[in-house]
């Protein structure tokens, strides 16, 4: 028994509705994808297998449709616009994408949502279905742009450019909050018995992202400053990537405050014969020794504090320094401190951590002989509730199968 086993998703399948489709489809619900006759454009999308161009080879269809069934339906001709309203009435949720297109074919949110009392109707759209910018052109670069993920983030060098998240991140983020309104919205009709209207904004899901940013602009009217690898702040704060012996990077994440920490890193100082090359380990041990932690905000008035802090952060970079990027960042897990190596997305993908903690996922491809690896699921739940996904459908391979569904539908509830 899978989590949303039971429950259709209808899916107007674009960019903004992909993620999410799959995700709930993850979950367990019967996820059908209404495509326009020929396919959805999102087939024809590269990377293809084998980089053989088609849209039964994209990648990006592989992996956002996996698990889900397909039906091509015409919804400019009568007959496709019936079928679609007869599967809309077995949907527990319609996701749709851009525009208003079904309010202008009476089978949108007005037209079919109102009337049906149980019925969840998640519409994911740039700026909102009922904003003054509805009709807005956009893509993901703008919606990043617009939402303030791009400005937020970057180097300390701010006379590099702001730096863009490859891989739909809008797209991405606005699916994740159409999962979260999708979910809030079926726990909601469990206690009441009635479905509503999910109006998901994807710039606004992006600003919220942005964490404190927005907030501190809003409430106080302090402008936040890009910086590398950390949080954006007012007043810059303290490094946390080092450089490692095989050139790469590492993020060292919070430094050391607590007494047990210095004496850790003084240890692992000693461990790795480094004590001799940093004179200021003494101050570690002067923090091992402290009956409390070392506070942060008090450093202007705690000199040995400030010593032990700069300590700690001389001592990681040292460490960094002599081990490659990888072994310092399992090293340092291993010695109780967080860190983590920048690598690229392939490299985190074949993480021995990664795979023991079941992100790769394989899909069989039998029309190609063989199967492939998918990273998933995003919502990671108890295998008890998981379910093993089907590989992404065909251009309307269960266009027949949910057809004869509805005619049988009609001819029962006609009887």
């Amino acid at each position: 028994m899978s989590a949303l086993a039971g429950l259709r998703v209808v899916e107007l399948v674009d960019e903004l509705t992909f993620d999410a489709g799959r995700m709930l489809g993850e979950l367990g619900a019967d996820v059908v994808v209404v495509e326009p006759p020929g396919g959805s454009p999102l087939r024809r999308l590269p990377p293809f297998a084998g980089d053989e161009p088609g849209p039964e080879r994209s990648l990006r269809w592989w992996a956002g449709a996996v698990g889900a069934r397909s039906i091509a339906l015409d919804l400019s001709d009568p007959d496709g616009l019936a079928t679609f309203m007869a599967l809309v009435d077995t949907a527990d949720v319609v996701l749709e994408g851009r525009g208003h297109a079904l309010d202008v074919l009476e089978a949108g949110w007005d037209a079919l949502g109102r009337s049906r009392r149980a019925l969840i109707w998640v519409c994911v759209t740039p700026f909102g279905r009922e904003s003054v910018r509805a009709d807005d052109p956009s893509t993901d670069l703008t919606l990043l742009a617009g939402g303030g993920v791009v400005w937020n983030c970057g180097y300390d060098d701010h006379t590099v450019p702001p730096i863009r998240g490859h891989g739909n991140q809008a797209y991405n983020i606005g699916a994740l909050y159409a999962t979260i309104g999708a979910l809030t919205a079926l726990a909601h009709r469990d206690r009441t018995g009635r479905g509503q209207l999910v109006d998901v904004n994807v710039n606004a899901a992006c600003n919220v992202t942005c964490e404190q940013v927005t907030y501190n602009w809003l409430v106080a009217g302090n402008l936040l400053k890009r910086q590398t690898g950390r949080h954006a702040a007012a007043v810059p704060t303290a490094p946390v990537q080092v450089r490692c012996a095989d050139g790469r990077y590492a993020c060292t994440g919070v430094l050391p405050v607590l007494p047990r920490q210095f004496g850790a890193l003084h240890a692992w100082l000693a461990e790795l014969g480094l004590l001799e090359r940093l004179p200021e380990a003494v101050f570690l041990e002067l923090g091992a020794a402290r009956d409390t932690r070392v506070d942060i905000a008090d450093i202007g008035a705690d000199p040995e504090g400030a010593g032990i802090l700069a300590a700690a952060r001389d001592a990681i970079a040292l460490i960094a320094s002599e081990l490659s990027a990888y072994d310092f960042y399992v090293a340092s897990q291993e010695h109780g401190f967080p860190a983590g190596a920048v690598v690229a997305p392939d490299e985190a993908f074949e993480d021995p951590h990664f795979v023991a903690r079941g992100i790769q996922m394989e899909v069989e491809e039998p029309e190609l002989g063989h199967s492939y690896r998918l990273p998933g699921p995003a919502l990671p739940v108890s295998t008890a509730l998981a379910t093993r996904p089907t590989r992404a459908p065909r251009v309307d391979e269960h266009g027949d199968d949910i057809r004869a569904e509805l005619q049988q539908r009609k001819e029962r509830h006609h009887v």
